[in-house]
C-alpha cells in the first residue's frame, strides 16, 4: 500500500515529536520530513514533494502563510493543512487564501487530526468547527480600512488621540474623523464601545 507522505512543519520540536509519533502509527501515513520554520518547510516540500503539509502559523525567518502560498506555488500536487492554536482568525483567513486546503486547532483529537490529514490528501477540505464559526464571524462584521483598524487598535490600548496622532505621524482631526467613520460602521457611540465590538467581532486583538 502506499503512504501518504506528510511533512510536519512547526517551530516546537515537542510538537513535532508528537505529530510524527501520531502519524507513525498509522499503517497509510509516514513521515517524510520536519521542517522548523517556514523557510525550512519551503525548501524540504520542494524537494520531498510530500502530500500532505502539516503547517504551523507562527513560525520564525517565513511565517506559515508565506510558506503556505510558496509551496502551493512550486508543489501544486502537494496539500496545506494549517495546524494552529487559532490565536489570530486573520493568519488562518490568509492562508487559506494563499491555498491551504484545511485549518484545524492543536488541540484537535487524534482521531479529528488523522481525518483531516486524509481528506486534504484526498483533495477534500476541512475546518475546525471553532475555526469555521469565527472566521463566518468575521465575514459577516463591518468593513473597517486598515487605518481604522490600526487607530482602533491603539485605541484598545489606552492611548489618546494625540497620542495616537503622534504615534502615526497624522493629524488629530484624521485620527478623529477615522474614529468617527469606524463608529458609524459599528454602531457604536462612544469610543469604548466601538472598542469592545472591535475587539469582540475579532477584528482587532
Amino acid at each position: 500500500m502506499k503512504k501518504t507522505r506528510i511533512l510536519i512543519a512547526d517551530d516546537h520540536l515537542v510538537v513535532r515529536m508528537g505529530l510524527a509519533a501520531i502519524i507513525d502509527c498509522e499503517n497509510d501515513l509516514s513521515v517524510a520530513g520536519e521542517a522548523e520554520d517556514g523557510a525550512k518547510a519551503v525548501e524540504l516540500a520542494t524537494a520531498l514533494k510530500p502530500d500532505v503539509v502539516v503547517m504551523d502559523l507562527m513560525m520564525p525567518r517565513m511565517n506559515g502563510v508565506d510558506a503556505t502560498a510558496a509551496i502551493t506555488r512550486e508543489c501544486p500536487d502537494t496539500k496545506v493543512l494549517v495546524l494552529t492554536t487559532f490565536s489570530d482568525s486573520g493568519d488562518v483567513r490568509r492562508a487559506l487564501d494563499a491555498g491551504a486546503s484545511g485549518a484545524i486547532v492543536k488541540d484537535t483529537s487524534y482521531d479529528g487530526l488523522i481525518a483531516a490529514i486524509r481528506t486534504v490528501s484526498a483533495g477534500g477540505n476541512v475546518l475546525s468547527s471553532e475555526i469555521e464559526g469565527v472566521i463566518s464571524a468575521k465575514a459577516d462584521a463591518p468593513k473597517l480600512s486598515t487605518r481604522q483598524i490600526e487607530i482602533l487598535r491603539l485605541a484598545a490600548k489606552g492611548l489618546s488621540y494625540g497620542e495616537i496622532s503622534r504615534l502615526l505621524n497624522i493629524g488629530i482631526d484624521c485620527v478623529k474623523s477615522h474614529m468617527r467613520t469606524a463608529f458609524a460602521r459599528l454602531d457604536a457611540s462612544t469610543r469604548s464601545e466601538a472598542v469592545a465590538k472591535a475587539l469582540g467581532l475579532g477584528l482587532i486583538q
